[in-house]
């Protein structure tokens, strides 16, 4: 494989968290976290949030909110969807929006990207449909994404299934 350009995360049940919503002010990053977004960085590789969060369009938080937690993270950059699921936009995922709107900010290939995040139905979708590298983390809703929802995404199969973002960042950096 190429060299990767940038790798996306999504942020709940991947970065941290359970899967659901937590305020910026109260999410707290998994243990391993910062050690994976430092090795990709040291690698030469751009970090780039890649989160729906439809509570900003209840008014629950703001999208500086979570840009400045990215940021704080160590992240490159940050795309953030705010729309609900019944607004149709282009850039919820398991819409390609958030990612070909990095590829033109960043200039990247996304064929030479990847996306690690815990739901096959929107994060590996997403991924799919750009041609980037799939890898599943077994955090937040992974498990249950590769079981009891496993039919809401059939017909993309994961490039990588990893324990967790640590690990996926490994056997990126491996290929």
């Amino acid at each position: 494989m190429d060299k990767l350009q940038a790798v996306f995360i999504d942020r709940d049940g991947t970065i941290g968290g359970t899967g659901h919503f937590i305020h910026p002010k109260e999410f707290t990053p998994y243990p391993f976290s910062k050690e994976a977004l430092d090795l990709l960085k040291e690698n030469g590789i751009k970090t780039f949030a890649c989160t729906n969060q439809h509570r900003i369009s209840k008014g629950e938080a703001s999208i500086e909110d979570f840009y400045d937690e990215f940021m704080a993270f160590g992240f490159d950059d940050a795309f953030i969807c705010s729309h609900g699921s019944s607004e149709g936009c282009e850039c919820r995922k398991p819409s390609s929006g958030l990612l070909r709107e990095a590829a033109e900010k960043h200039g990247l290939d996304l064929s030479k990207t990847a996306f690690i995040g815990d739901v096959g139905s929107t994060d590996m979708l997403a991924a799919h449909a750009v041609g980037a590298k799939k890898v599943l983390v077994l955090t937040g809703w992974g498990e249950s994404s590769l079981t009891q929802f496993r039919h809401t995404w059939a017909d993309v199969e994961p490039d990588y299934i990893a324990e967790n973002l640590l690990k996926a960042v490994k056997l990126l950096l491996q290929q």
